[in-house]
Parts: C-alpha cells; sequence; structure tokens
C-alpha cells in the first residue's frame, strides 16, 4: 500500500523523535503537502523537513491534532493485521494482572491504538472510536476482536462528545451478536451488573479498581458516604469489606435502581441506602443535620473538561472536599478522586490542605492512588495519566 507523504516543517520532527505520537496542524508544511488535500482520517506516510520518514499514521485535516502516528516503522499501516497484533499484545498484559475477563482491554494510545478505547465483560465487549482514522476501520476491528477473544457480543458506545471534534456522528448500536442491557462485572471479588447501552461512559470504571481495593483497609464498622456513586461501585465494595452502613449519593434517574441491585448481588442490601439527589444538596443536608460519616468517598465528574474551566472548576473541587470534610467525624478518611487532567495531582493535593486549614483540621495523606494497569500511562502523553485519588486522614488540629 503506497501512502500519500505528509511533511512537517523544519525542526517540528523532534516531538516525534523524543517519543511523542501526534503531529499539530501547525507543524505541518502546508506549501509541500497541504492539509486540504487529505480526508479525515486517510493513512498518510509522516516524513521531516528533508523527506525522511518518521512513520506511518493517519490524518485529520480539521483537528488541532492532525497527525496520530500509528508506526514508527514505514512498512507498517494500520490494518487489520496490526490491530489484530496490539490487541494481542495488550491482551497478554491484561491476562498477566487479571483471572477473570473483566477490564479494559485496549486504552488507545496507550496501547499503540489511537482512538480506540475496548472494555471487556467477559465475552461482551464494549468499543468507543474516538477518532476518523479508527472510525475508517470498523470492519477490521470487529475481525480483530473476533480473531482475538471471539466476544458473543460487541457493541459500539460512539456516543462521546470528543467525536465532534473529529467530525463524527455519535451513536450507539450494536456490531455483533444481542447485547444485553446489562452485563455481570466482577472485580475485588464482588459482581456487578453494569448497563451497557445507557450508563456512563463505556458502561463501568475499571480505572478505579485498585482504589476501591484500598479502600476495604478502612471501612470495617464505619460509616460509609459514597458521593456520585453511580453503581455504587465504591459503596457496595465498602458494605462489603464490613462497613456499618452506607449511603450512596447519586442524581441519575436509574442509579438507586442500580445501586440496590448490586447491593442485593452482593448480600448487602440491609447496609447499603441511596439518596438521588444534587451532591452538593446533600451534603448541605447532612452538614445541617449534623450527621457524621467515618469514611467520606468523593468520585465525581470531570469538573474542568477544558483549560478555561481550570478556574471554576478548581473552585468547584474545593467547595466540595470542604463539605465532605464537614461530615467527616472527628477521626475520619476522606477519599478524595479526580479524573480531570487539567487538575494535576498537586493542585488536587492543595484543593485538599486548603479545606482542611479552612476548617482548622490536621490533614494527613496515607495513601495515593491512580488509575489501574489496564490503563496504561503513555510517557509522552500526559493526558493518558489523568486519574488521581488522595486517601486523607481528618482529625482535630
Amino acid at each position: 500500500m503506497t501512502l500519500a507523504p505528509l511533511r512537517l516543517n523544519k525542526n517540528e520532527d523532534h516531538r516525534l523523535r523524543a517519543g511523542h505520537v501526534w503531529v499539530f496542524s501547525n507543524e505541518v508544511d502546508n506549501r509541500v503537502t497541504p492539509l486540504t488535500q487529505f480526508e479525515p482520517g486517510q493513512p498518510v506516510l509522516i516524513e521531516d523537513a528533508s523527506g525522511h520518514a518518521l512513520g506511518t499514521g493517519y490524518v485529520n485535516p480539521g483537528t488541532l491534532i492532525s497527525v496520530r502516528l500509528v508506526s514508527r516503522d514505514p512498512k507498517y499501516v494500520l490494518d487489520q493485521s496490526l490491530i489484530t497484533h496490539r490487541l494481542n499484545i495488550a491482551l497478554s498484559l491484561r491476562e498477566k494482572l487479571f483471572d477473570k475477563p473483566y477490564y479494559r482491554l485496549a486504552f488507545g494510545d496507550s496501547d499503540a491504538l489511537p482512538g480506540l478505547i475496548v472494555d471487556r465483560y467477559g465475552d461482551i465487549v464494549v468499543v468507543q472510536i474516538t477518532t476518523a482514522g479508527m472510525e475508517r476501520l470498523k470492519n477490521e476491528i470487529v475481525a480483530a476482536l473476533e480473531k482475538v477473544i471471539k466476544p458473543r457480543a460487541i457493541l459500539w458506545r460512539n456516543d462521546s462528545p470528543s467525536r465532534e471534534l473529529e467530525g463524527l456522528n455519535r451513536y450507539v448500536e450494536p456490531a455483533l451478536g444481542e447485547v444485553p442491557d446489562m452485563a455481570l462485572v466482577e472485580e475485588n471479588g464482588a459482581k456487578f451488573e453494569a448497563p451497557l447501552t445507557t450508563g456512563q461512559k463505556t458502561g463501568w470504571f475499571y480505572d478505579q479498581r485498585l482504589n476501591r481495593k484500598r479502600l476495604q483497609h478502612y471501612v470495617r464498622g464505619a460509616k460509609v458516604l459514597d458521593v456520585f456513586s453511580y453503581l455504587g461501585a465504591f459503596g457496595v465494595q465498602a458494605a462489603i469489606a464490613g462497613a456499618e452502613s452506607v449511603i450512596c449519593v447519586d442524581s441519575s434517574q436509574k442509579s438507586p435502581e442500580w445501586i440496590q441491585r448490586n447491593a442485593e448481588l452482593n448480600n448487602v442490601a440491609d447496609k447499603v441506602s441511596v439518596q438521588r439527589d444534587d451532591a452538593f444538596e446533600v451534603l448541605r443536608r447532612l452538614r445541617a443535620e449534623r450527621q457524621r460519616f467515618d469514611v467520606v468517598i468523593l468520585d465525581p465528574p470531570a469538573f474542568i473538561k477544558r483549560k478555561k474551566d481550570i478556574k471554576e472548576g478548581t473552585l468547584a473541587y474545593q467547595r466540595l472536599n470542604q463539605m465532605a470534610m464537614q461530615v467527616l467525624a472527628k477521626d475520619g478518611i476522606l477519599v478524595s478522586c479526580s479524573c480531570s487532567y487539567h487538575l494535576h495531582r498537586d493542585s488536587l493535593r492543595d484543593v485538599l490542605l486548603k479545606g482542611s486549614r479552612h476548617l482548622d483540621r490536621f490533614m494527613e495523606i496515607v495513601e495515593e492512588g491512580h488509575q489501574g494497569p489496564d490503563h496504561p500511562v503513555h510517557p509522552a502523553i500526559p493526558e493518558t495519566g489523568y486519574l488521581k485519588a488522595f486517601f486523607c486522614r481528618l482529625l482535630p488540629s
């Protein structure tokens, strides 16, 4: 297959040579290879200013990230064979990590599959495509998955807002077989049902697996408050680990039903209750009622999705964490998470410190968490290391 060349400006090859995998639109030599001559998702041969090949990738002329590197060897293009090969490599890591097939199988650039997310629920697979280059290869992706893991069903969960940046439609539809509304998840010895077609993102948040396991050390005999609970993953696992009582808070219409079902699956329904309301309103109400909890878990959605949201979003994290501290017992554990890449780890630590000082409480960070190993971090792409979790002990000052 002969690929159209895409030439970079002089000295704009250093980022790729240093290990990065993206080319921005201002790095392309538009005099030699105008971006307008390419179709969205078209495979290209990336060249430096002297015409030396840097590797293959695919292009989208209408986006800030114009080119995504696929291979540094010009012989390899993104096709069914390469997707199969890289899925097999990704699978070999997951099979070392997990005894059962419940994990993120492919994490985009971190698994050398830019624009492709694959979550595995036993013999059911949920796939999310976020780039035009991958969208052109839908049939090849399905064929590769059939060869590598032989799923019973595959769901396209292509409703991410980020697709619009690539000029792609948003849709949810089966790609193979009959996809059930709910799928089984096994995690840390617990069983859950996750809504594949109507739930958040791809149904289940595998990235928090290790942090939910860490939680088990702190909850025996405790009163627990799980805020932004979604399916009750933190709260139900806290109940299984010996919590005295758990209140799960979420504003989603279906969350109470999902959480109660998951509590029943694990024989802890008598310990778990649900409050369907805005998280800030619940925290205000609990504070007014002078209720106190031994453990409070905060796992909010991203308050900072773009750089311009940093100031306002940081204030939201500040307010949330301070309110959570106000309902903590005198000797309590706060588990504070953020999936906002733009809120850096040091910034979340500062948020927690400011909150504790404002309330005149002594705080010690006893553990720090991050995303699980089925969400590997690409060392040249900080955005792939997005999840932060702090396990904080708060005491009287």
